[in-house]
């Protein structure tokens, strides 16, 4: 088997916008993409006309969010934002996590946003759709660039990564923390460093994310835990571990989600799960599809995020037993709003 290590999708999946489509199918009945060597990542610009964008969704806490970067790095297989590549011209699988679009004009465009009339101060997200710290953060600093824009206004932020590379924005972190001003949730999926490996191959290990939480707790940031996705058969097993460690490391906030498969990404979970775990994939697979009304994928509010039926249950009641032990009554404090400075002045009074 042609396995590319450090990347989570071995395939390119069609995209279903595209009339055209080139392939390597012939009558033998090949219907998998034939990958020849390992892509590079490439780097595309966007200049959007604004840079939030707002979403009514009951399931998601948050109306308003900001993604520097579109398509990731990190290669995680179960990723829902791999869809959303195909809007740009790309695949959902392997192109997702190698052709990735940048928007350098971001911060600009936010503090444009902020200096308008009309704008009301809210919490707003970094990463509602793909990683903000993902690898290429190091090199192009947008989302240090964002919060520093953030911190001019004291407008309440909210951060969800899965890479330890958030620590290298403690100075401004510490600021807006000081005043309220901001949340950083780490998703941490596994523990199990074979597994997390597999199943996304670019993000900081469990170790580093836990070590990364305890440098912001020191510093006065505020910390929480998304053990997500939960996937039957693979980890959900390791909910009080995580949990506990996540405790262990000053984390105030707990919470899930369950695996969900929308789209192309559940031809690339299943050729990945086929070919990492061939002795329980269709175990793994039935799981998932139990999780949601006997489908993969899910669009049903509520569902969609922490499953329905038996198996969804025994996550439910594992998480909460789990939560009520390492985390009893704490919570993040809610964000505020109140601090913010129209034009980014300084106020006297």
């Amino acid at each position: 088997m042609n396995y590319l290590k450090g990347k989570g999708a071995q395939i390119n999946v069609p995209n279903k916008f595209a009339e055209h489509r080139i392939s390597t199918e012939d009558d033998d009945g090949i219907d998998e993409e034939m990958i020849t060597e390992r892509p590079k990542t490439e780097i595309f610009k966007e200049t959007p006309k604004k840079i939030i964008s707002s979403n009514n969704s009951p399931d998601i806490g948050l109306s308003a969010s900001i993604n520097p970067y579109q398509g990731c790095e990190h290669g995680c297989v179960y990723c829902y934002a791999r869809n959303s590549h195909e809007y740009w011209g790309f695949s959902a699988g392997l192109d997702f996590e190698t052709k990735i679009i940048i928007k350098p004009e971001a911060p600009a465009l936010l503090e444009k946003e902020f200096l308008k009339t009309s704008y009301k101060p809210k919490v707003i997200m970094l990463s509602g759709n793909t990683d903000c710290y993902q690898p290429l953060e190091r090199k192009f600093e947008l989302t240090r660039k964002l919060l520093t824009v953030f911190n001019k206004y004291q407008n309440p932020v909210g951060i969800i990564t899965k890479n330890a590379l958030v620590t290298r924005d403690i100075d401004i972190l510490s600021e807006l923390a000081s005043n309220n001003l901001v949340h950083v949730v780490f998703s941490i999926t596994s523990l199990d460093e074979k597994l997390r490996q597999k199943l996304e191959p670019r993000t900081a290990s469990a170790v580093k994310k836990l070590k990364a939480m305890e440098e912001l707790v020191k510093a006065g940031i505020p910390v929480g835990v998304m053990n997500a996705p939960l996937i039957p058969g693979l980890n959900h097993h390791e909910i009080p571990e995580i949990l506990k460690a996540s405790a262990n490391a000053g984390s105030t906030f707990a919470s899930y989600t369950v695996v969900r498969l929308n789209g192309q990404i559940g031809r690339v979970f299943k050729d990945w799960l086929t070919k990492n775990f061939k002795d329980r994939a269709d175990k793994v697979w039935h799981q998932i599809q139990d999780l949601h009304g006997g489908n993969v994928n899910d669009t049903e509010f509520g569902r969609r995020i922490k499953g329905d039926g038996k198996i969804s249950e025994i996550i439910r009641n594992l998480f909460e037993v789990s939560k009520r032990k390492y985390f009893g009554d704490k919570s993040f404090t809610p964000l505020e709003t109140s601090h913010f400075r129209k034009g980014g002045a300084y106020r006297l009074f």
